[in-house]
């Protein structure tokens, strides 16, 4: 069991953040075959451009550097915060001292694929940092970025919920909710089931929260140069790995308000703008705007502004309607 000793101050300077280079490399281990299997069809759909990229680009040598225990930190770097883009990703890895990541070579290279003579080539290079940025910018481009505005729609859209959480019903109850394994005991988070073994304390620097579409279950960063950190799965991903229909039925919702109207209904088990709600259903936002204010007419949603944004929830008729669907 891992155990974060958290105090009050921690908890004012915890805060959610997004991590496109992190994602990445759970989507890789998943294509390797070293972390979760992705669903069929999306696998199908990506393996082709998995090998091409082994055989053509320098993405062995980024593989090679996981093990079962974990990973390279300079790949995956710590995220500043919500707005966290592939570029801002992109250029704390190329800016990586060579160093540093020969250190980070040292220890997580050592399996026999970092023997493959393509591989030490690039580790053994002066410019290794630099190859592994590119190879890993290729694998960005062709693997993940045509999806990635809809994925991180889903991540953001679970920080709008959880920070929900936090303002009414509080902490404790937020951390929970993040996972089953986790339990808020005696001023600190456990993890149950967890590989690693040991109590951590945030010493007041508060933790660091990151939704993620491919993590397993749930992923902990302990040690520097990342902040305490608990990665956990964000609502909405179910669907993404055919756990649940992403489209509902046609049933008495859908044949009272239509299918799209009724997909938003049910999109909205958590406040969401109109940009989310059209990244993560896959519509244009003017036929989102269209069908929200006809559903804000009929009485099932109402809006309120969030800072800059706008986020639409479900009234109780709406909330109603969609239990009765169910």
């Amino acid at each position: 069991m891992l155990r974060f000793e958290v105090s009050v101050e921690d908890l004012l300077r915890s805060r959610f953040a997004l991590s496109p280079a992190m994602d990445l490399c759970f989507l890789l281990g998943s294509l390797a075959g070293r972390d979760r299997p992705l669903p069929r069809a999306w696998a199908t759909g990506l393996l082709p451009a998995f090998e091409w990229l082994r055989r053509e680009s320098e993405l062995n040598a980024v593989l090679a550097l996981y093990t079962p225990q974990g990973g390279p930190n300079f790949v995956a770097p710590p995220p500043r915060g919500l707005k966290q883009t592939w570029a801002d990703d992109l250029a704390m890895i190329r800016a990586t001292p060579l160093e540093a990541a020969r250190h980070e070579f040292a220890t997580n290279a050592t399996g026999p694929s970092a023997r493959d003579p393509r591989v030490r080539a690039v580790l053994d290079s002066p410019d290794a940092v630099s190859r592994i940025a590119e190879a890993m910018d290729q694998a960005w481009h062709e693997l993940l970025a045509a999806d990635w505005p809809q994925l991180r729609a889903i991540c953001e859209r679970d920080v709008v919920h959880r920070v929900g959480v936090i303002g009414e019903h509080g902490w404790a109850t937020t951390i929970e909710s993040l996972h089953p394994s986790i339990t808020w005991q005696a001023g600190g988070i456990e993890i149950g089931h967890f590989p690693q073994v040991g109590t951590v304390r945030l010493a007041g620097d508060g933790l660091l929260l990151i939704p993620s579409v491919f993590v397993r279950n749930v992923a902990a960063h302990t040690e520097d140069p990342w902040p305490r950190t608990l990665i956990y799965r964000a609502r909405g991903t179910a669907a993404l790995w055919g756990e649940q229909e992403s489209v509902p039925r046609p049933d008495a919702l859908t044949a009272l308000v239509g299918r799209s109207r009724a997909r938003l209904l049910l999109a909205l088990d958590a406040p969401a703008s109109t940009s989310h709600l059209a990244r993560s259903l896959a519509m244009t936002p003017g036929a989102v705007g269209d069908h929200l204010a006809i559903l804000r007419g009929a009485g099932l949603l109402v809006r309120a502004r969030s800072g800059r944004s706008v986020l639409y929830r479900r009234t109780p008729l709406g909330e109603a309607l969609v239990a009765g669907s169910g």
